[in-house]
């Protein structure tokens, strides 16, 4: 589809391994060689046009409609948008180069909160939001990517959970023990708007894209038809721009905490801080402590703390509990996983029962992905847990009521289970553990 006006951008290039996740019709050689270099005054000009370019929205909206997604308080589907998308792009385009673009409201759903009867807000942008954020993300990510602090891991390219939890995971067994667990309370919703414009101007001076990244911030949340309520600081929920706007605003704690040689651990707004010594450890959080405070930001009073990683109680962080040299699923990752088994495994399912082996196998085995490198013997409860539920469904499907009597295992052995294909979490940890045969 080609949008009027705009001439059709070369794709073919040849970059670094490192940029080459970034548009290919924003970001060309000539570029991203200005990029490395840097630019006169360390700020970009000009940058709307490569915003509502005709090969960007429509990149940025095939990067929406592949994630799907809910519609937002328009009701329109990723699936109509994309059907309507000849007529509504070159409208969009021309909204983004008059200045005049206007998100809507998000469309706030309230779901259920895991292990407790509160409930918690999920923000729904519209497709068309979505599409023009990824847009404007498209352009400005790799802007500010180029100078993020190696330590930093959440909603980066090339980076995720496993490369964080690889790292603390280093530092552990370097001897470092004494650990700074810090939570930022309500980071996401509490970021000052006013300060967060002022971290973008440091490196973009286009009037254009930073109005239009503050109206994102000011679209507010809708709850029904008739309830509006404004959004006078943190980042939008639910929006593709918001963690890389999160990212923007802890970077300079980032390289604080690098500058003063602090082994700062961090994704997104969980982090932790690895040290040596007690003292060392006090002496990071009093830095974090100032930090926040200038920024307009809150650590969470209780849940910050020092903890020293060698001896019994630990910390968690990124789903995985740490202690004396140890990791494991935290009680709050093993629960949400009981819960998802409870929904697949009703005790009056009218499922085969190879159905339902198959339907938890596919829960079991992303679960078990990202957590096999818990320590030996972390899973075995959670299997016989499993095959509880199993039985008790075979149970009254003998017309019986209750759960599982233990004299009654010998009807449906471990073995059982293992011949109808139920996936094994311990046996697959055990199976990692052994060493792997020569083939020379």
């Amino acid at each position: 589809m080609k949008l009027p006006g705009v001439p059709m951008a070369k794709r073919g290039r040849e970059v670094a391994p490192q940029w080459e996740w970034t548009e290919a019709s924003v970001w060309t050689e000539r570029m991203l060689a200005t990029l490395e270099r840097g630019v006169k005054g360390g700020k970009w000009y000009s940058l709307i046009d490569k915003v509502w370019s005709q090969n960007n929205l429509t990149s940025a909206m095939e990067q929406v409609c592949r994630k799907k997604g809910s519609a937002g308080v328009d009701g329109q589907s990723t699936e109509a948008f994309r059907r309507n998308s000849v007529s509504i792009l070159p409208f969009i385009q021309k909204q983004l180069q008059n200045g005049e673009y206007q998100p809507k409201p998000v469309k706030r759903q309230w779901i259920e909160k895991l292990g407790s009867k509160e409930l918690r807000p999920l923000g729904i942008p519209t497709v068309r939001d979505r599409t023009v954020q990824t847009a404007v993300r498209n352009v400005v990510e790799p802007i500010f990517e180029h100078g993020f602090a190696e330590h930093s891991y959440g909603f980066r390219p090339g980076r995720g959970a496993k490369d964080a939890l690889r790292r603390v995971d280093q530092l552990l067994k370097s001897g470092k023990t004494w650990v700074v667990d810090a939570d930022l309370k309500g980071y996401f919703d509490s970021i000052p708007q006013d300060q967060l414009m002022e971290a973008l101007r440091h490196k973009i001076s286009d009037g254009m894209v930073l109005e239009l990244i503050q109206r994102f911030l000011r679209q507010g949340v809708m709850e029904s038809a008739k309830k509006w309520t404004p959004t006078e600081q943190g980042t939008p929920q639910g929006a593709v721009i918001s963690p890389l706007l999160a990212n923007i605003y802890l970077d300079p704690l980032d390289h604080l905490m690098a500058s003063q040689g602090m082994d700062m651990v961090r994704y997104a707004d969980d982090f932790v801080v690895i040290c040596a010594s007690e003292k060392e450890a006090r002496q990071a959080l009093e830095q974090i402590q100032k930090w926040v405070a200038s920024v307009g930001l809150v650590l969470h009073p209780t849940k910050t703390r020092i903890v020293d990683a060698s001896q019994k109680g630990g910390f968690d962080f990124l789903g995985y509990h740490f202690e004396r040299g140890m990791r494991w699923p935290r009680q709050k990752s093993q629960e949400k996983l009981k819960e998802a088994i409870r929904e697949k495994t009703p005790r009056n399912s009218g499922q085969s029962l190879s159905q339902i082996v198959a339907n938890v196998n596919r829960t079991l085995c992303g679960w078990y992905g990202y957590f096999k490198q818990s320590q030996r013997g972390a899973f075995g409860g959670l299997d016989s847990w499993i095959r509880e539920r199993m039985r008790a469904i075979l149970r009254r499907r003998l017309g019986k009521k209750g759960w599982i009597r233990p004299r009654e295992n010998r009807l449906w052995p471990n073995a059982y289970f293992t011949n109808l294909g139920l996936f094994s979490m311990a046996t697959a940890r055990a199976n990692e553990s052994r060493p792997r045969r020569s083939t020379h």
